[in-house]
């Protein structure tokens, strides 16, 4: 496979999730749709300001929230380290981020300070834990928006890819099945970046790499979810997630997206549909919905999940994300990159981790 197309589609994924990061920082949180419509608009199409009183308020359009800060924070680390190294992650945590905290929600870095950021504040700054014992229950995305960056950096090698993005949210989330729905994502996201798309064939895909042992997911059933065979021992379950339904979503959800049957117009409402919150059960379905809707259209897919409102900037970071590894940085349009603060720098660590990737 071309070496210059998977690094459009790598540094494709990581601009797209800096891209929706920035552009939900104006209207993030609305969940009154009239109030969002009142203040924005009837269709927002760039960067925007954040309004007085409200979340991210004081910052500037085209600039990151906590999330994308975060998101740099990683990237830098593995574009220096030219890999996962969670010292220096933590290190870099330690010390470009915490002391900036107060453990209050609206404090740091981008304006907002999200729960599982909160608690390892508490943990790690407070009562001085260790890191490894620092992770909480928060049920969000917040660990997919920073390491997506792992599974961009080993979409080729997906038992990497599953240990390190494991590794990486059991800093901050503990409970199992956010875990596996996080390393999920991180699969999914990998894949694109191989250049498949996010289709109803995806998850047949991912199956394979759970039998093969690439992906730690327990599953009986045998190829194309038939019956396990008899006399077929049950798979071990030591370091396993309980069930591999995390990466069949996505394709159940891309199938409802190009069926013609089924109908959601327009497509910002999808968020009515999964649900506007911020629960991972609620992003991820709305996420893959958007980018495989608009596999080949990153401008439809951005702006689809931040017009949803509730957690749009979420949704559209892992929208983003997968949209932009399907359509590449090459098609990423001009002007959500030129409005992107700092977008320079972006597009060179973008595009040294993108360098750094090793094809199997």
């Amino acid at each position: 496979m071309p070496e210059t197309a998977i690094r459009d589609r790598a540094a494709g994924a990581i601009m797209g999730a800096f891209i929706g990061d920035a552009m939900g920082l104006g209207p993030h949180w609305y969940y009154d749709l009239d109030e969002l419509r009142r203040n924005y608009g009837e269709w927002i199409t760039d960067y925007t300001e954040p309004k007085p009183g409200r979340y991210h308020a004081g910052l500037k359009a085209g600039q990151l929230s906590q999330a994308g800060y975060i998101l740099k924070l990683l990237l830098v680390s593995l574009v220096e380290c030219k890999g996962y190294d969670e010292a220096d992650f933590c290190h870099r945590m330690d010390r470009d981020l915490l002391p900036l905290l107060d453990g209050t929600p609206i404090s740091g870095p981008g304006g907002y300070t999200s729960q599982s950021i909160r608690e390892l504040w508490r943990q790690r700054v407070e009562q001085k834990l260790p890191w490894g014992q620092t992770g909480g229950h928060a049920d969000t995305t917040e660990a997919i928006e920073r390491n997506l960056v792992l599974a961009v950096r080993y979409a080729f090698a997906p038992a990497q890819l599953a240990a390190s993005i494991t590794n990486n949210t059991i800093l901050t989330q503990i409970d199992p099945t956010i875990v596996s729905m996080t390393v999920a994502y991180g699969a999914v996201l990998g894949q694109l970046v191989q250049g498949h798309r996010l289709d109803a064939k995806l998850s047949t895909r991912l199956m394979r790499l759970v039998h093969s042992g690439a992906l730690p997911f327990h599953a009986v059933t045998s190829d194309n979810l038939q019956p396990p065979r008899p006399g077929a021992p049950d798979p071990p379950r030591a370091g396993k997630f309980a069930s591999p339904d995390a990466l069949l979503t996505p394709s159940y959800v891309a199938a409802a997206a190009t069926d013609p049957d089924i109908s959601i117009e327009p497509a910002w409402k999808v968020s009515l549909v999964y649900g506007m919150p911020c629960a991972i059960y609620h992003q991820l379905p709305a996420a893959y919905y958007l980018a495989a809707r608009y596999h080949d259209d990153f401008e439809s897919a951005l702006l689809h999940a931040i017009n949803g409102g509730g957690q749009n900037q979420a949704r559209a970071m892992l929208t983003c994300a997968l949209a932009g590894a399907q359509v590449g940085l090459s098609r990423i349009p001009g002007r959500f990159l030129d409005g992107l603060e700092d977008s320079s720098d972006l597009l060179r660590l973008a595009g040294e981790l993108a360098a750094q990737i090793e094809q199997a």
